[in-house]
């Protein structure tokens, strides 16, 4: 089991009130499940980084987040909308 923590970008994005509840709520279940799995079936590694960040695809949302084995930890960098994920970065 992995704990799983927030960048400030990714909780405002969470907290932000300008997307529709379910789309919210299934993104929310989709950082629940990279506590149990965090490099699920489907899930990136991505490239032309210093770390390791992953990606996994929520709908038209991707979930951008870095594992770190040694202390059972999964952080969650950016979540944003497939077109602006990787220009973001």
């Amino acid at each position: 089991m992995y704990n799983i923590e927030l960048s400030n970008t990714a909780y405002k994005f969470l907290s932000s009130k300008k997307l529709p509840q379910d789309t919210l709520d299934s993104i929310r279940d989709t950082i629940v499940d990279l506590g149990n799995d965090p490099r699920p079936p489907g899930c990136l590694k991505m490239k032309g980084f210093d770390c390791a960040y992953y990606r996994v695809r929520q709908g038209d949302y991707r979930v951008v987040y870095e594992v770190k084995d040694r202390d059972k930890k999964v952080v969650v960098v950016y979540i944003g909308n497939r077109r602006d994920v990787y220009k973001r970065m």
